[in-house]
């Protein structure tokens, strides 16, 4: 299949949160999972959590234009920092002191494996660092909406979260202008082939999503956001 390029990062997450409500639509029709009942509190808890993912995305996108991205990724090894505090303060858990020894060289080493221009502007610092603390939130969250009272299946939480972040990301996107772009592009360069390499990377998404939401249930938050420093 040919390269290509679709530079809209808003229609892009929305084709990952569509591929996301079908997958977990799918499963649940298949008898995979058996969603929660929930009641109006729980619902609200869920569309915070997706106005959280949409915001979390945004910040992110935004904040790139105005850093550099080995500034960019030296500021994002931060989120177990950022990951630890939240959980020490809102839900009182404690840590041993070789566990934030042991953080230190997770973040060293991304700022050894990235060092470089570390430029940036007032705003983009402080778009970064939100950012930073709306990641290692956003991960928080997820863990506990999984194991908590709540204790949703992670394709559950899929299924409830997908479809309203899908409606975010399209609304942010008609509302930057991008999705004239996006829909100039479809005149005059979609065909099979983009149209499959798109589906392919929605459904590579979904299961992405499947593995990361699962895996945060079985450890921690903070498992979490160390291993995607490790990853990234």
């Amino acid at each position: 299949m040919a390269m290509f390029q679709f530079p809209f990062p808003w229609a892009l997450t929305a084709i990952h949160t569509l591929c996301g409500t079908i997958g977990s639509y799918i499963f649940w029709k298949l008898n995979l999972f058996k969603p929660s009942k929930l009641g109006e509190r729980e619902n609200m808890v869920m569309l915070m959590f997706s106005v959280l993912y949409t915001i979390n995305i945004a910040i992110s996108n935004v904040s790139l234009n105005l850093v550099t991205v080995p500034f960019h990724q030296v500021v994002r090894a931060m989120t177990p920092v950022f990951t630890v505090m939240l959980n020490v303060l809102c839900l009182k858990k404690t840590y041993s002191n070789m566990t934030y020894i042991s953080l230190i060289p997770v973040i060293a080493g991304v700022a050894f494996a990235t060092f470089g221009d570390y430029n940036y502007t007032a705003m983009g610092f402080f778009l970064t660092v939100l950012g930073t603390v709306l990641a290692a939130l956003k991960t928080v969250v997820t863990n506990r909406v999984q194991v908590g009272r709540l204790k949703l299946h992670p394709l559950d939480l899929l299924l409830r979260m997908s479809p309203l972040a899908f409606v975010q990301t399209m609304l942010y996107s008609y509302l930057t202008g991008e999705m004239e772009l996006v829909q100039e592009y479809y005149r005059t360069n979609m065909n099979f082939s983009v149209f499959c390499a798109l589906l392919l990377n929605g459904v590579i998404a979904f299961f992405l999503n499947v593995v990361s939401f699962t895996a945060n249930k079985k450890t921690s938050a903070l498992t979490m956001t160390v291993a995607g420093k490790r990853r990234g």
